[in-house]
């Protein structure tokens, strides 16, 4: 068996867990999430804990037993504290608008906007800086849902090597005053451009 999935998750307070027909549900102050659990796997809810079973001994068994038990993890985590996912898009008239909080349109050098839609199960929010550049907030319970946009939103408009135009991850973090946002961002391998290059003949 999986040593970590044999590890019992604990339920923090005012989080409650239910297996039924192989779907496990779990609730709490930030809403309810579900999971379907593969028929070699069982699931038991023992007072403030869930506990991953394998029901063989199987390699494959073993990998789903740790990989539900991460999976449970996420979703008590996620109930609980959420996610969030920061993005930062950086070039010259860069931005982003939400539209009736259904879609998101970027505009990022190209000659048209590009629109995307927002799931339900997330929600964005778009800022500037202190710098003028946006910083787009996506925040939801579901660690897979909140990555699989900023993936897409990121997808849309890549960092390129030479100035480091378009959408980057970037953190949030308290400056050293202690009022002030700073941003600490994804780091881009950078290339030295033609002029660079040719002045090192």
């Amino acid at each position: 068996m999986s040593r970590l999935g044999k590890k019992p998750v604990q339920l923090p307070e005012k989080v409650k867990a239910e297996f039924k027909n192989g779907v496990l549900e779990i609730s709490g102050p930030l809403g309810k999430l579900s999971q379907v659990i593969d028929k070699r796997i069982n699931v038991k809810i023992d007072g403030s804990n869930v506990i991953v079973e394998a029901l063989g001994n199987s390699r494959e068994h073993s990998m789903l037993h740790g990989l539900y038990r991460g999976i449970i993890v996420n979703m008590v985590e996620g109930v609980t504290k959420g996610y969030k996912k920061e993005l930062k898009a950086i070039g010259l008239g860069y931005k982003a608008n939400i539209e009736g909080g259904k879609n998101l349109v970027l505009t990022v050098g190209f000659s048209h906007l590009v629109t995307l839609e927002i799931p339900s199960t997330v929600k964005v929010t778009s800022v500037l800086d202190a710098d003028k550049n946006t910083i787009i907030t996506i925040t939801g319970n579901d660690k897979c849902e909140v990555g699989s946009f900023a993936a897409k939103v990121k997808a849309v408009k890549p960092p390129e090597p030479y100035k480091g135009f378009g959408i980057r991850y970037t953190k949030s973090a308290m400056g050293p005053d202690g009022k002030t946002t700073v941003y600490i961002d994804e780091r881009i391998i950078r290339k030295a451009g033609k002029a660079a290059a040719g002045g090192k003949k």
